[in-house]
């Protein structure tokens, strides 16, 4: 039986329940002032990408919308707790799905393709990682992905609150530098 079916998931040396982790979630949104409702509640999303160490690689997420033309997402970032290496291909004809990331709380750290920044400032987890890059995101502040760009990002030491305004949304094309990686 698979983590997600047991509504179990490891973070570190723990499992946590999904319980556990939605009412993180919500303490989290509640940091950064976003209001949601019992029902929106309901459906944050647990992504751990099958590789059941939450803690280090993972995000958690509430869709509030996506639609053929566009998507607007919450995302929480547990303390350094990273989205693995992924890019948005082209999918149907599409060009693949552009994204803004916005900061609303605690700070990011993301990775896309370009000069290497040295030194960074994110620690990435055990994995597949080519894009080193950094753009660094404070509460306010905004970047824009476009498709088919391969990138990552981390939370810093005290996790973050992230919007992602983008085009429509197909998270199983995604394509991870990681081959472990299912999403």
């Amino acid at each position: 039986m698979s983590s997600m079916e047991q509504n179990l998931f490891r973070s570190g040396e723990q499992c946590l329940t999904r319980a556990e982790i939605t009412q993180r979630t919500a303490d989290y949104y509640q940091r950064a002032g976003i209001v949601i409702t019992p029902e929106e509640r309901s459906r944050i999303e647990i992504a751990d990408f099958g590789l059941n160490d939450l803690e280090r690689t993972g995000l958690e997420l509430l869709t509030y919308v996506n639609t053929q033309r566009c998507c607007a997402k919450e995302m929480v970032l547990f303390p350094h707790q990273t989205c693995p290496e992924h890019r948005h291909p082209p999918v149907d004809g599409q060009p693949g799905k552009e994204e803004t990331f916005r900061c609303r709380w605690g700070t990011v750290y993301l990775y896309v393709e370009g000069e290497e920044s040295q030194p960074i400032q994110a620690t990435p987890p055990q994995g597949v990682y080519t894009v080193f890059h950094e753009v660094v995101l404070k509460a306010g502040e905004q970047y824009t992905i476009y498709p088919n760009t391969r990138h990552w990002f981390q939370a810093g030491e005290e996790g973050a609150v992230v919007s992602e305004f983008s085009t429509h949304s197909s998270d199983e094309n995604d394509v991870f530098t990681d081959s472990r990686i299912i999403r």
